[in-house]
C-alpha cells in the first residue's frame, strides 16, 4: 500500500470535488430575474432570421436579383 500514491488520488479527488462546489454555486447565485439589457453574447445567440451567406433566398431577394 503506497500512502504517497493514496495521498495524491485524495488531492486530486478533494480538488475535483472543490471544483464542482464552486459551479454549482456560481449556477445557483445566478438563478433570479436579471434587470437590464442582456449581455451582447448573449443578444447574438438569439438573433432571429437567416444567417448571414445564406443559399435560401426569400421571395424578394429573388426578384430583385432577376431585375
Amino acid at each position: 500500500m503506497d500512502v504517497a500514491k493514496m495521498l495524491a488520488d485524495l488531492r486530486q479527488e478533494r480538488e475535483a470535488i472543490e471544483e464542482a462546489i464552486m459551479t454549482l454555486e456560481r449556477l445557483a447565485r445566478g438563478r433570479g430575474k436579471r434587470r437590464g439589457r442582456p449581455p451582447a453574447w448573449l443578444a447574438e445567440v438569439k438573433k432571429r432570421g437567416r444567417p448571414v451567406g445564406s443559399k435560401n433566398k426569400t421571395q424578394s431577394a429573388k426578384t430583385a436579383v432577376a431585375n
